[in-house]
């Protein structure tokens, strides 16, 4: 059974950082692609972030680029969403999410991801 446990989340003032993670089993990491995604009040889930199986290559959001950063460990079994320089928009449930048998990964179609996390909400406000 496949597992994603997200922590991190917190409140945080604007322009500050949070580091987020995945926690999963190496199984997951070794047959998955590993995707951010978050969901503000009233919204729609939006993608964020994505760390592709094989190459290890990474997307993000326009929205976020040059601020999140992902990466994993393939120690520790985690997927990590590094946000920094963070703004009230940022405000949102975040999930991670495994696409399984994918050897790339997508912000664009949440629908191919197979798992999902519980989520973690994080806050930015003064």
């Amino acid at each position: 059974q496949v597992q994603l446990v997200e922590s991190g989340g917190g409140l945080v003032q604007p322009g500050g950082s949070l580091r987020l993670s995945c926690a999963t089993s190496r199984s997951t990491l070794e047959t998955s692609s590993i995707g951010w995604f978050r969901q503000a009040p009233g919204k729609g889930r939006e993608g964020v972030a994505c760390i592709a199986r094989v190459s290890g290559r990474t997307a993000s959001a326009d929205s976020v680029k040059g601020r999140f950063f992902v990466w994993r460990d393939n120690i520790a079994n985690t997927v990590y969403l590094q946000m920094n320089n963070l703004k009230p928009e940022d405000t949102a449930v975040y999930y991670c999410a495994a696409d399984h048998g994918a050897a790339g990964c997508t912000i664009e179609d949440d629908q191919s991801y197979d798992y999902w996390g519980q989520g973690t909400q994080v806050t930015v406000s003064f």
